[in-house]
């Protein structure tokens, strides 16, 4: 499915786990009260008959994975699934993978905002009552009461730089069962559009990425607690989100996993050379990186020819020790060498000038994992640190031996960790949770 970014970028989203089914008419249902708001903000008809496209109903559908490293990216408007504007559920081909995949078409009415109830979640006041705030073992008395249990947790994983959402293949085999899974690729990455602003001539910024983080939410999540999941230049998109709406956090995000990231000083990363060579590539890296994006037809040439030489240097810079499976490794490397050079260019420079300290205050009450490899060579053990300081509940561990591609390297520990922060998270906003996240959790 396509969702649309604020400048029009088409992303490419697909859903997974078997938590969607039966919440399809519950987020069609808030996705038209926010449409029928917007409208009237807009002094539109009551009826629609001024109504833009993002106020028809659809459905959700939970889409079959390619289940290869693809790099093809759709055209605008194409009709490889529903583009959806921002704030719209987006309704994807149906492949669904639930027999029983019920679609919206005919969702109930729409019921009016209510007052801030239990444990702080929004309680409705007509017939058929909202999602939440009860779940868990609580579950049947909030049914008593007039409340419907919590829905599943929503996990949105948000991929890292020069990577695409296949990334977290491990991680989306892992959580399947009982949870509602978001992918999508960052712009210009993996089956997304190249971002439309840059081709017009506006630099690349985090801030940006999580403006589209955020329509990413708002089209395909619009209701229901969420756990966001961000690696890399994922986590900072994160960051980058919780800067520009921590009305969000507040009301809807139930926890948060920062692997492998950073929230500031990113000139400080040696990169694993000595200090000299450090600041030498700070230096001239960004000018060295920008002139081979405009020679990306030789530099594509290159990358192939030489592919034992990169090869070893996408080890280097991805893994903390030499003993890792050479189908992962390999995998690895297919997508790193699936992002062109010039996407390589468009992106690096937006890295020195990120700083999200300030933001991470948004993230002190709630369940956080922060998680790093102590062979990261970029964004050292050190970055994680920074960012637990700032949230003295957070959760923070350093894997040993693990470099910058921890979910690939070392998947059962990360999984039995992100498993922990989903009981947390759960306990958080009263949500239920499968038995194998529990069995996940009990990993060491």
């Amino acid at each position: 499915m396509h969702v649309q970014a604020p400048d029009g970028t088409d992303l490419y989203a697909e859903l997974d786990g078997t938590g969607w089914a039966g919440t399809e008419t519950t987020v069609a249902r808030e996705a038209t009260a926010r449409a029928a708001e917007a409208a009237a903000a807009r002094g539109e008809a009551a009826d629609g008959t001024a109504r833009e496209a993002n106020a028809r109903p659809v459905s959700l559908a939970t889409v079959e994975p390619d289940g290869d490293t693809a790099t093809a990216r759709p055209a605008p408007g194409s009709t490889r699934g529903h583009t959806a504007r921002v704030g719209e559920p987006v309704a994807g081909p149906r492949r669904s993978r639930e027999p029983d995949d019920v679609g919206a078409e005919d969702q109930a009415p729409v019921r009016p905002r209510g007052l801030r109830g239990w444990l702080g979640r929004r309680r409705g006041g007509a017939a058929e009552p909202e999602p939440g705030p009860l779940g868990g073992v609580l579950a049947g008395v909030g049914t008593w009461l007039g409340a419907a249990p919590t829905p599943p947790l929503t996990v949105v994983f948000v991929h890292g730089y020069c990577l695409n959402q296949d990334s977290w293949h491990f991680q989306r085999e892992a959580f399947r069962d009982g949870l509602r899974l978001v992918f999508f690729d960052q712009r210009s990455h993996g089956r997304s559009e190249r971002s439309r602003s840059y081709l017009a001539g506006e630099p690349a910024s985090i801030d940006q990425l999580g403006g589209d983080l955020g329509a990413v939410i708002d089209a395909v999540a619009p209701t229901g607690p969420l756990v966001l999941v961000g690696h890399s230049m994922g986590g900072m998109t994160v960051m980058a989100l919780a800067d520009q709406r921590p009305e969000l956090f507040a009301e809807r995000v139930a926890g948060v996993a920062l692997l492998g990231t950073t929230a500031g000083n990113w000139r400080d990363v040696t990169f694993g050379l000595p200090g000299v060579g450090a600041r030498m590539f700070h230096r001239v890296g960004p000018g060295v990186i920008k002139a081979l994006g405009r020679q990306a037809g030789l530099v594509e040439r290159g990358r192939r020819l030489s592919s034992e030489l990169t090869a070893a240097v996408y080890h280097r810079f991805s893994f903390g020790t030499d003993d890792v499976d050479p189908a992962r490794a390999r995998f690895a490397q297919l997508l790193l060498e699936s992002t062109p050079v010039d996407v390589v260019a468009e992106f690096f420079p937006a890295f020195p000038t990120h700083d999200k300290t300030a933001a991470l205050a948004v993230l002190r009450d709630l369940p956080t994992l922060v998680l790093a490899g102590t062979g990261d060579l970029l964004t050292p053990p050190a970055h994680s640190e920074a960012i637990a300081a700032e949230l003295p509940d957070a959760e923070l561990e350093i894997l040993p031996d693990t470099g910058h591609l921890l979910m690939l390297e070392r998947p059962e520990l990360v999984n039995a960790r992100l498993a922990r922060l989903l009981e947390r998270a759960a306990a958080h906003c009263g949500a239920a949770l499968p038995p194998s996240v529990h069995r996940l959790a009990e990993h060491t």
